[in-house]
Formats: C-alpha cells, structure tokens, sequence
C-alpha cells in the first residue's frame, strides 16, 4: 500500500471512530487558505525583508500549499507602522515585523526586537527558548489577540551614520535622528530631535537633510540602502540594539483555526528563519564593512564619555515604565537570563576568542 492510499484510509478510520465517539473534536477550517502576511518592511530591503519572505515561502512548502502566505510589503496593503492593528483587527492575518515598532500599544513589545543595553542576539535566543521569554510572548498576545514567535534577528545594529563627528554627549543637542524604539526615546534624554522613519524612507529624508544621522541596520543593509552616498562617517557599534529579533504575529484566531500541524508548521518556520536570518547578517556585514571603508568610509568609535551618556539615558528610560507590571516582570526576567548566559558566554566563548586572536596574531 503506498503512503498516500494509507494516509487516506487511516484518515477514514479515524473518521469513523470520531463519529461513534461522543467527544467533539476541535473544528479547525478546512481545505486550502491564503492567509494575508503585512511587513514593516519595504519590498527588498536587504535582510529583513528576506527573512519576512523566508517565512512565508517556507509556510506555503511545508503545507504541501494546504497555506499560502501571501506576502505584502510595507505599504502594498498597510503602512509599515499600522501592521500590528491591521492583524488584531483582522484586516490581515499575520505580520512580519520588528516588535519595537509596537511599544504604544505595550512597551514591554520592545524586549523582543531590542531595548537599550539589552541582549545580544545568543542572549535574546537562549531567555526566549529556554528561560521564559516566549511565555511573556504569549501573555502579550492574549491581551492582543495574537500568536507570535521569534522570526529573525539582525544581530549587533551599528551606531549608525552621521553627518559629523560625534565628540562628547553635547553633539547630539538638536540632532535630528533616525532612531526607533526605547532607544531612540533614550537619544531624545540627550537632547536629540528623534524621528522614527519605516526603513524605505529613510534614505530619503537623509538625503534631503531632513534627519542629520540615522541608524538603521548594519553594514550589509546599509550598504543596500546607499548611505555612504550621503555621509563617510559612520560609527559601527550602537548601544540600542545589540541583537535585535523580529517577530512573525499571527492573528489568534487565525491561527486557532489552523490544524496543530499547521501551528508547527508556523512555529518551526519562523523559528528556522531567525537563525537563518542572523548567519546571513552576520555573513554578509563583514564583507560589506571591507566595501564601505574601501570606499572612504570612516568608521568610528563613539568615547567613553557618549557611551556613559548613552547608559545614563538608557536606565532612565527604563525605570520610567517600571511601573507596568507586564514591563517588570518581563525586565526582571531579561535581566537574570542575561546575567546567567553571558557569565558561561564570556568564561568560555570569550576566553576562546580573547586566546584565538592572540595565538593568531602572534603567528
């Protein structure tokens, strides 16, 4: 008997016994589904757009087509910033998106893209996996009405490009920047004009002198996005977003209407797609970073007395939405996987690398 014709009969079988049984099943729908997935991102950019792409390509295989994810870009359907409502309204049935975007409608959505000197990109993997982070998720989307998962990560975000040298906290008085998320209210604690632009406007505004600096990813996407057309100076550590993640949201009862394979099917995908997606980054922004400074791109380092600045601002931030009690848990949680992960992290992995490059240099 081949695989097909056992399946099909011992579909009926089971078909049979479900009748005589007086237990209702779950209803889930039946036959096949396009399900609508909106972006924060515009069509191509580099990176995250892929990794948007990625779930949604790798949705509609594995379902042998029972789904197809069709995916529209920032502004094909929604803008970049109304995806979240669209979902929890159901006018679309899932996002892929940064969940920083969303911290109006609760702050503590930032903690799964990135908070200021928050988690590394193997920090933010191993509290959501493994030390609760994926439970708080979930507390968000029973409020929310949304099923979501980690669905990619850019790793470590540059500083980003400015239009002059960054010297002391001072220089950002009046700057006007490019910056999202709590890290971005942060920059405005030190006196900076921030905006939060979608991605695919953001050369443009920079371009046009609209906005003084921007950050946006790292040295791949911003390579992509050409703003080493428009300014050399370009700091390529940022204390905003260490490891930044991006979620893939589906609506709740979208997703309770799907069959627990096709959950899975969603879980696994968007959970291979944020491993795949980091390797690329990480890949490609050292090979980019050679290009940008061949082509007389300055990079630099902010001092001492910005990064004090910078963590200064950061905790006031911070503390300012202690008062929530999801935010504090969720905080207090972030903080002791942190501490835990990267105390083996840098007695083991660190030494490694500290020792590696010693032997390497010396020959």
């Amino acid at each position: 008997m081949d695989r097909r014709s056992f399946i099909r009969k011992a579909g009926l079988g089971a078909a049979a016994t479900a009748g005589a049984s007086t237990l209702a099943a779950p209803m889930y729908a039946q036959g096949r589904r396009t399900l609508t997935m909106v972006t924060t991102w515009g069509r191509g950019l580099a990176g995250v757009h892929d990794s948007a792409q990625r779930v949604a390509d790798s949705i509609t295989e594995m379902t042998d087509g029972q789904i197809t994810v069709d995916l529209k870009a920032a502004g094909e359907l929604v803008g970049a910033f109304e995806v979240f409502d669209a979902v929890t309204s159901g006018q679309a049935d899932m996002y892929h998106g940064a969940d920083y975007y969303f911290v109006g409608q609760h702050p503590a959505y930032a903690f799964f893209t990135a908070v200021p000197f928050g988690m590394t990109a193997q920090e933010l993997a191993n509290w959501y996996y493994h030390d609760g982070g994926r439970d708080f998720h979930d507390e968000l989307g029973q409020i929310f009405g949304l099923k979501s998962f980690l669905g990619g990560n850019t790793g470590a975000q540059s500083g980003g490009w400015f239009r002059k040298e960054i010297k002391s906290p001072e220089d950002f008085k009046g700057l006007r920047f490019r910056m999202p998320g709590l890290g971005g209210e942060a920059l405005g604690k030190l006196g900076a004009s921030v905006q939060n632009l979608p991605g695919a406007e953001v050369y443009q505004a920079l371009a046009s002198g609209a906005l003084d600096g921007t950050e946006w990813i790292g040295p791949w996407a911003d390579e992509s996005a050409g703003f080493q057309e428009i300014t050399k100076i370009y700091y390529t550590a940022g204390f905003h977003e260490p490891g930044a993640g991006l979620s893939v949201a589906t609506n709740l009862e979208v997703f309770n209407s799907l069959t627990p394979s096709q959950q899975k099917i969603i879980e696994m995908a968007a959970s291979e797609c944020h491993q795949w997606n980091l390797a690329q980054f990480l890949t490609k922004n050292g090979q980019a970073l050679q290009r940008l400074q061949a082509g007389g791109v300055q990079v630099m380092e902010f001092p001492s007395s910005v990064w004090d600045a910078f963590g200064k601002a950061s905790a006031e931030t911070m503390n300012a939405y202690m008062s929530d009690d999801i935010f504090k848990r969720v905080s207090e949680s972030v903080q002791k996987s942190m501490e835990s992960s990267s105390g083996w992290i840098q007695a083991s992995e660190g030494v490694y690398r500290r020792e590696r490059d010693r032997v390497m240099a010396a020959g």
